[in-house]
């Protein structure tokens, strides 16, 4: 997803898209709110201030766009497969999901085309998935954090939830990149 892909005409309308149904088709708009909001919070920026780690967060920006990329990808398996992530997808995804030193130590050294490309990718996915199911199946309830019973409809919400509180991070991150910058 770059800046030519967001529909801007449609960008602040929480409606149906063509090939979704009703419920699906609010819920990716809402996605591709946040996303397009997130590629807004990054723009510019190069390797070294993405990888950046400030005292304000523990993260840096790679980290955090990785994560939104781990936590969609991890839902992706919870809700579509109806399964957990597998041994190779935990070597792969396990890094962004947990952040912290395991982190910062592999998702460093790659410059914004590689993470927006990991981030469009398992969009991708995401949207294709999508057009197999239907409200219906946003109600399918199963257990969740501690055993409470949640539908699919608010594992995705949490995904871009989870996402939107992040981009905070990233903005505090950002803010104080330039006042470093700029004394």
């Amino acid at each position: 997803m770059s800046p030519t892909t967001f529909d801007k005409d449609k960008l602040y309308l929480v409606a149906d898209m063509p090939g979704y149904s009703p419920h699906v088709g609010r819920l990716l708009s809402m996605m591709n709110y946040a996303r397009y909001t997130t590629w807004r919070a990054v723009q510019g920026l190069g390797v070294e201030e993405l990888d950046t780690v400030t005292d304000v967060s523990r993260n840096s920006i790679a980290m955090l766009l990785r994560h939104f990329a781990a936590v969609e990808y991890a839902y992706q398996v919870q809700t579509f497969e109806e399964r957990r992530l597998n041994e190779s997808e935990r070597a792969e995804w396990g890094p962004a999901l947990n952040l912290g030193d395991e982190g910062r130590a592999s998702l460093s050294g790659r410059d914004m085309d590689h993470h927006w490309h990991v981030l469009q990718s398992v969009r991708d996915r995401t949207l294709a998935l999508f057009r197999e199911v239907d409200d219906a199946w946003l109600a399918t309830e199963k257990p969740f954090w501690q055993g409470h019973p949640a539908n699919y409809h608010f594992m995705w919400y949490h995904v871009f939830e989870d996402e939107i509180n992040h981009r905070g991070q990233i903005r505090l991150i950002r803010q104080r990149l330039e006042v470093s910058r700029h004394g």
